[in-house]
């Protein structure tokens, strides 16, 4: 079966090309940009290049467009320099 011939099993849409953010991973670590290659109101998909990532982190989007939004982000699978994460919740003023 081809990558083409494979059923779309995600509950939204994703959107593409790439957008930035700034990655937070916690206190007292220096933030880091990172390239978001799609989104979609329930997750991202980042291309990491040589950024460790823990299994939860704070993005925060730069521009508008998509359908991405800044908060708490969860990693559901890791693929090479790629990362996907789901959407946990939103970020508060004092992130």
């Amino acid at each position: 079966m081809s990558s083409l011939d494979r059923e779309e099993r995600r509950g939204s849409p994703r959107q593409g090309p790439g957008r930035l953010a700034t990655m937070k991973l916690g206190v007292g670590m220096a933030p880091r940009y990172v390239l978001i290659t799609n989104t979609s109101i329930e997750g991202v998909r980042l291309q990491l290049n040589g950024v460790d990532v823990i299994d939860e982190f704070v993005l925060l989007f730069h521009g508008g467009g998509g359908p991405a939004r800044d908060g708490t982000y969860k990693v559901v699978w890791r693929q090479g320099r790629d990362v996907g994460a789901k959407f946990v919740s939103a970020v508060t003023e004092n992130t």
